[in-house]
């Protein structure tokens, strides 16, 4: 790892602040760059089809990398994203040794991650594009590349600049404003109109009609109020400071331990290898059926005429909600009832490695995406407590060094160990199911912004929420400050 020392000279880094910033210079900076952050958001690429990218499902697949198609920022922060799972990938599997705690260590380690999500920011620029996923017109299409590159590349530094300026990081932030937006936008643009249709068409049941044409805001704000009440839940322990007397309090270990970390790695996982296989698409022979196995594209019609790649069968389709069709979302078929008919009498392909096709009902679809990305979430949320610092032995080491124990033990990192792994472990799994199963169900119902986005949007806010009050007690007690760093 040495030799990133001297690449590091050539990538541009972002200075932190020379002196700790209040809570108000925080704010500022944060609204700086969610302004630039929308500028962005809110910019075509030149060069684009424009009349293509009138299909608003496009933005559904985009809600988890923050990003909007065909805009400045269509790669979003999915490279910051996957560059952050491969490197907690090889650096847990042991090819790389890295301790944090060792400042020249943790630099060369934010490097290789820098350089590894400049790379996937070119790489996945070359593929929105070249696979027809933005649609570009053809003396434009380097053009195109190259500016969403470098938007993909000016979201990289924002995030940076969050990080190290603003109230929390930026993926958080641009996860959060992008997913307000699109509710938003999706309540004024698809659901009142559809409404407002269905009273224009009269009927004895224009109103009932309206009513049901708002049903994906009625599951938004039902998984909002699930999501507001677990993210409440929580276990306390008691705990004793053993240098004072008398001094105690308690360690809350929150029902979803690890946020939605889990679910966002799950379906990042997921929406990538939608994007990345679409090269398998062109992939004929023996290769072809093993391919076409793994990933089904089928050319559909584009508003602008000629035609996009789709995903419509394969075991990727199968394991994931398949954003990309027109069927995704009940506002995209014409309603629950057509909706829920789809589901229950459609097929998608199933090529076999080996020759020949099954047809697999989109029940089975349906039941498998949910049960896929309950598994990814719950491996994701055991992988990142561990990697991250959150494991039982890990806190139990942590409260000791600060002089923390429970009360009615003695001092031993290993009872704390003990205690905690009647707790992190049941938590870490409960949590990361819920989350799966909140998300799933979301967004198999349509709420507007999708599940995924709203659940995120919650988890974000309530992190800010706890960092804004934390920032007020430091401010006021600023020898808090100094005790707990």
């Amino acid at each position: 790892m040495e030799f990133i020392d001297g690449v590091s000279k050539f990538i541009p880094t972002i200075k932190g602040p020379g002196a700790p910033l209040s809570l108000k210079e925080k704010l500022m900076w944060t609204a700086m760059i969610i302004a630039v952050y929308f500028i962005l958001y809110n910019t075509l690429a030149v060069g684009l089809n424009k009349q293509a990218l009138s299909n608003p499902f496009f933005q559904l697949i985009s809600i988890i990398f923050a990003a909007k198609i065909g805009s400045l920022i269509t790669v979003g922060i999915s490279p910051i994203v996957l560059s952050s799972i491969i490197i907690q990938l090889i650096s847990g599997s042991g090819l790389m040794n890295i301790d944090m705690n060792d400042p020249a260590q943790k630099a060369r380690m934010q490097t290789v991650q820098k350089l590894a999500a400049i790379g996937l920011a070119v790489v996945e620029a070359v593929i929105f594009v070249s696979t027809g996923y933005v649609a570009a017109l053809p003396s434009f299409l380097g053009i195109v590349i190259l500016q969403l590159t470098v938007g993909a590349i000016v979201i990289i530094y924002l995030d940076e600049m969050m990080t190290k300026y603003g109230i929390t990081s930026g993926i958080n932030m641009f996860i959060a404003s992008g997913v307000s937006y699109a509710f938003i936008a999706g309540t004024l643009t698809i659901l009142l109109p559809s409404a407002v249709q269905a009273i224009t068409n009269g009927g004895a049941a224009a109103i009932s009609n309206a009513l049901l044409a708002f049903g994906p805001l009625f599951f938004a704000i039902i998984v909002l109020l699930i999501s507001i009440y677990i993210y409440g839940m929580k276990v306390e322990l008691p705990l004793a400071f053993e240098q004072l007397r008398g001094i105690g309090g308690r360690l809350p270990i929150p029902f979803l331990y690890v946020s939605v970390l889990p679910v966002i790695l799950a379906t990042s996982l997921e929406l990538a290898m939608s994007v990345w296989f679409r090269f398998l698409a062109n992939v004929h022979g023996a290769l072809g059926n093993i391919a076409n196995f793994l990933a089904l594209y089928s050319a559909q019609g584009s508003a602008g005429g000629g035609s996009s790649l789709q995903l419509s069968g394969g075991i990727l389709y199968l394991i994931s909600p398949n954003f990309q069709s027109p069927y995704a979302a009940p506002y995209g078929i014409g309603g629950y009832g057509a909706y829920f008919h789809y589901l229950a009498t459609q097929t998608s392909t199933l090529i076999l490695p080996w020759g020949g096709q099954v047809l697999v009902p989109e029940v089975v679809h349906v039941l498998l995406y949910v049960a896929v990305l309950i598994v990814l979430c719950v491996v994701f949320g055991k992988f990142w407590v561990e990697l991250t610092g959150q494991s039982p032995k890990k806190m139990a080491e942590q409260l000791g060094e600060m002089g923390w124990q429970i009360p009615g033990f003695r001092r031993d990192p290993r009872i704390v160990e003990s205690v905690l792994n009647k707790y992190v472990p049941t938590l870490t799994v409960l949590g990361s199911i819920s989350v799966g199963l909140l998300a799933a169900l979301a967004t198999l119902t349509g709420a507007i912004g999708s599940g995924m986005g709203i659940l995120l949007t919650v988890g974000i806010i309530y992190m800010i929420y706890q960092q804004l009050e934390r920032e007020n007690l430091y401010e006021a007690y600023p020898m808090l400050n100094k005790i707990v760093k």
